[in-house]
């Protein structure tokens, strides 16, 4: 590493990386983006083009919103739409039960209320139905008068299912963003940027993203039918927020369109417009413009609980209902079974760790943990914090009869979702799909092992080759002198940040630790200073009973490195810096 530092091993385990980048191609990012050197380092170290640099730093969707006919199968599935719509038909949204789901079917239900059309709901339970559409769902959607079903965010897999819904007289469209196969199931159309034949180029997209898309489609044909004579069009902007929320907790890149749409639908939320966001936010106890942070860790997580600890529809309704009453009563009972998951989740998280560190094989490319009656509406979270302690991909899975349902969550570089695709057409897998960096699957309890070994021996040389993408990759050297309100502010200033586009990480050399102590459960605060006496206070996030913790607490005097994120920290309008800590590696 640059600047006489040299980290092979750190407190986590990790080597760490500067970035090299070529001076040449930061003047020119400086130079058409009217940038600092900070940001235009960043910018390159993301693979941002200088030509390209303006418009990532000001996302806007007229820049970035592809031409929805780019998608297969989108014109066809706006035009059978309008077909049914004109036909007076009863029409059905069925969506997954995360936040990319209910936040894809609240798009569609606002929609077709401005079109003063309303839709069914259909969201299957995570425990009794599982994932994705089933025929008894589709059933149950045709006694209850439906004629015309839209799936969002599930359904490009569901071979059987649609087959069944067709047989029945239910018509169907796909819209999903999940990997599939080139044997498309039946359906009138299906709209999936992962469509082997998609030439699309958003295969980055979210179910949110593309079901925001499809509005689009929907206005363009509409207004080629003449169907808003005299009539405003539905304003389809003025869902961004919902979009935007869906696209960040499916934690997909935040490159192009993506990050357009989050840019926007962050500006959109702010009017706090819709009640059930509106709803949400008071009970998490958010008081100033959401953010990022907000949408990820405050308002997702209770919009998730009640698809995995509740009512799985409840993340719908509140996202679509315009009663404020309504949605308040929602968003408590969304924030109770937010706390019960947390609970349920810390539970599940304790005897998975204690069962992989028994077994002794942290070193594998690949964690797997199981357990009798585990809660399959946390196993997913519980995989991605084995994911981050042990920076190694992570599979849970909870039994019982026999049957193992399990989620997954993988690392830069080993693409967990193809090999679990994998393990379902070799037939060791009942069920299972997803993407790179997060998996589903439903398997047998007797073959669990099996399933271990072949995914072992499948990412194996995955994660061998993926050793630079799991490096701690820093942006720039920084010393507590220089961690300053205005650097914070010009970096915030590039935001969005996230999957994709992460925010900058300094490293901070030769320091040592002033003071520190726990504070909450398991965070520690503390404040480091450099030889001269410069000091920059900061925090580190459940770590206090970790190595990292230790460190921090034990205080010695030794000299460390430290990497970690410049955040702003306001308090009663004072705004200062704060050193979000992420790694510490010995100095000396």
């Amino acid at each position: 590493m640059a600047g006489g530092l040299s980290v092979q091993q750190s407190l986590s385990g990790k080597s760490w990386r500067l970035r090299e980048l070529d001076d040449q191609l930061i003047s020119d990012i400086r130079r058409k983006a009217g940038v600092d050197e900070i940001v235009a380092r960043m910018l390159a170290a993301r693979g941002i083009a200088p030509e390209e640099a303006e418009a990532v730093l000001n996302p806007t969707l007229r820049h970035f919103f592809p031409d929805p006919s780019s998608f297969q199968d989108m014109d066809k599935a706006a035009s059978v739409i309008w077909d049914a719509v004109e036909a007076g038909k009863v029409l059905a949204v069925f969506a997954d039960y995360d936040v990319d789901g209910a936040t894809s079917a609240a798009q569609l239900i606002r929609y077709f209320r401005a079109l003063k059309h309303s839709l069914l709901l259909y969201v299957p339970d995570r425990v009794e139905e599982g994932y994705g559409p089933s025929a008894d769902a589709f059933a149950r959607l045709h006694e209850q008068g439906a004629e015309f079903v839209i799936t969002v965010d599930c359904g490009a897999a569901a071979h059987e299912p649609l087959k069944a819904a067709a047989e029945m007289g239910l018509s169907v469209v796909v819209i999903d963003h999940h990997l599939m196969s080139a044997d498309l199931p039946p359906a009138l159309a299906i709209v999936n940027p992962n469509r082997p034949d998609d030439t699309s180029g958003c295969g980055h997209m979210a179910a949110a993203g593309v079901t925001f898309i499809l509005l689009a489609a929907l206005n363009r044909e509409g207004r080629r039918r003449g169907q808003f004579t005299g009539t405003e069009e539905p304003d389809i902007l003025s869902l961004a927020d919902l979009s935007a929320l869906g696209t960040l907790c499916d934690v997909v890149a935040l490159k192009g369109i993506n990050r357009a749409i989050v840019s926007q639908g962050l500006k959109v939320m702010r009017n706090w417009t819709h009640p059930g966001l509106k709803a949400l936010a008071e009970v998490g106890g958010l008081t100033s413009d959401p953010s990022v942070y907000h949408l990820g860790f405050l308002l997702g997580p209770r919009i998730n609980a009640g698809g995995r600890v509740g009512r799985a529809d409840l993340g719908a309704r509140l996202l679509s209902s315009d009663d404020p009453a309504e949605c308040a009563d929602i968003a408590s009972e969304l924030d109770a079974l937010n706390a019960e998951r947390k609970q349920i989740e810390a539970d599940v998280l304790d005897a998975a760790q204690a069962q992989i560190m028994a077994a002794g094989e942290t070193d594998a490319p690949l964690l797997i943990a199981r357990g009798e009656g585990w809660h399959p509406g946390v196993v997913g979270i519980v995989a991605g914090r084995l994911k981050e302690r042990f920076g190694r991909p992570a599979i849970v899975i909870g039994t019982e009869n026999g049957i193992g349902k399990g989620s997954g969550r993988s690392v830069s570089g080993v693409d967990l979702g193809s090999a679990i695709a994998a393990a379902k057409a070799d037939g060791v897998l009942m069920a299972g799909g997803g993407h790179p960096m997060a998996a589903g699957l439903t398997v047998e309890e007797s073959r669990i092992d099996e399933l271990q070994t072949y995914l072992t021996e499948r990412l194996q040389p995955e994660w061998e080759a993926s050793h630079d993408a799991r490096s701690l990759m820093l942006d720039a050297i920084l010393t507590p002198s220089g961690a300053s309100v205005e650097l914070a502010e010009r970096i915030m200033a590039a935001a969005p940040f996230g999957q994709g586009f992460p925010e900058p990480r300094f490293v901070m050399p030769y320091v040592r630790i002033a003071y520190a102590e726990r504070v909450g459960a398991d965070h520690v605060r503390f404040s480091l200073s450099d030889d001269s006496g410069q000091r920059v206070n900061g925090i580190i996030f459940r770590q206090a009973d970790r190595p990292i913790g230790e460190a921090l607490l034990g205080n010695t005097g030794t000299r460390w490195h430290a990497a970690g994120r410049l955040k702003l920290d306001e308090w009663r309008g004072n705004r200062r810096v704060q050193f979000h800590l992420e790694d510490l590696a010995a100095a000396d």
